[in-house]
């Protein structure tokens, strides 16, 4: 017998790993997964041999350039599940006739998205409006575009805030273990306080603020040291505009690293996390081991993990594309007191253990069969 519960996504992005995983386990759901994700295909995916629900992978077809129909996925409408969880991009074309269609059969529809950050034209109005309106529910990342989706005239009852996770219950175990370690004074020779970055190495990243800044500091007699951890995947070669710099002593280019016991050793003995482009997911990576993250304020232009960094408290922003205040910014954070220090890494814990993590999703789903 089929299960209730049915997902249906663009990619097995491997680090949805864990949500989908406990989806698998606690509500019997099948999964479908389209075959690959043309604006980044350098996303590895998960092992899908890890899902007993997993049923197919779809070919993502590209019509008119713009849209998406992933073969095979609209007849799943037709077969015995009562909820469907559709990845919630409105180019997705065969998810308009899986949300129609549901309506006429009174199954129920929950679009799992990003949701809308900025005000719309009228050309994305009139792919955005009915998109949104057609499901059930609308499950989104985070409050500020809930906040915004209101304010644009959507019914406030239909947009549930699911917020976004990574491995969480294996990041716990790294973190529990995890002590003080000498690995930066080993490696750069001084004892400087360590502004890390972890991700991929984009333009739109914009880490060479993050060398500006640092460069900013050296002139003004403040040494840092700078680790960045992550794939230059569109030959930005920071390794240049160091050198430009005079800071190449201060930068170490660790490289890319999918180790946990690593990721958890390198964030959790730096200083400051900063991302001076779209923070994304690095946001949580950071305050998963309790470093305070830092990225820009134009929360337009962000992504949902923004909101887990609050002003003061795990972290902060500054004005986007200035790197004088990120200096100035950065200024502020670094050297904290052990005092301070720990109830930062204590408030960094907190906001993930509530809210950015699998368990805190799950409950999510599970109410949506109570509706």
């Amino acid at each position: 017998m089929n299960s209730k519960y049915c997902l249906i996504y663009n990619f097995s992005q491997h680090y949805r790993e864990a949500i989908f995983k406990k989806m698998d386990v606690e509500l019997n759901c099948d999964f479908y997964f389209g075959d690959k994700l043309d604006w980044a295909p350098d996303i590895k995916s998960m092992d899908l041999e890890k899902l007993k629900g997993f049923k197919a992978i779809f070919k993502n077809i590209k019509i008119l350039k713009i849209f998406i129909w992933q073969d095979g996925a609209f007849k799943l409408v037709f077969k015995n599940y009562d909820y469907f969880i559709l990845y919630g991009d409105p180019f997705y074309l065969s998810n308009w006739f899986i949300m129609l269609f549901a309506r006429l059969l009174g199954k129920k529809t929950y679009i799992w998205t990003h949701g809308l950050y900025k005000d719309l034209n009228w050309k994305n109005k009139v792919i955005n409006y009915p998109f949104y309106k057609l499901s059930t529910k609308v499950l989104l990342y985070g409050d500020y575009s809930r906040n915004k989706m209101i304010k644009l005239g959507f019914n406030e009852e239909k947009l549930i805030c699911i917020y976004n996770s990574l491995n969480y219950e294996k990041q716990i175990e790294v973190r529990k273990k995890i002590i003080p370690s000498k690995l930066y004074e080993s490696y750069f020779k001084n004892s400087n306080p360590v502004i890390i970055y972890i991700g991929r190495i984009q333009k739109a990243k914009k880490i060479n603020l993050i060398l500006e800044a640092i460069s900013n500091l050296k002139k003004e007699g403040i040494a840092t040291n700078l680790v960045i951890v992550g794939m230059d995947s569109e030959g930005v070669d920071l390794l240049t505009i160091a050198e430009n710099l005079k800071i190449m002593d201060n930068i170490w280019m660790y490289g890319p690293s999918y180790e946990e016991e690593k990721i958890g050793e390198l964030v959790y003995n730096a200083d400051l996390c900063v991302s001076p482009g779209n923070i994304g997911l690095t946001a949580m990576h950071s305050l998963t081991y309790g470093t305070p993250a830092i990225t820009h304020g134009n929360f337009s232009n962000q992504g949902p993990e923004f909101e887990a960094i609050k002003s003061g408290v795990t972290g902060d922003f500054f004005i986007e594309d200035d790197a004088r205040d990120l200096t100035q910014v950065i200024k502020n954070w670094i050297n904290l007191d052990l005092l301070k220090r720990d109830l930062i890494r204590n408030n960094c814990y907190k906001v993930i253990d509530e809210f950015y993590n699998p368990n805190y999703q799950i409950k999510v789903f599970k109410s949506l069969a109570n509706d």
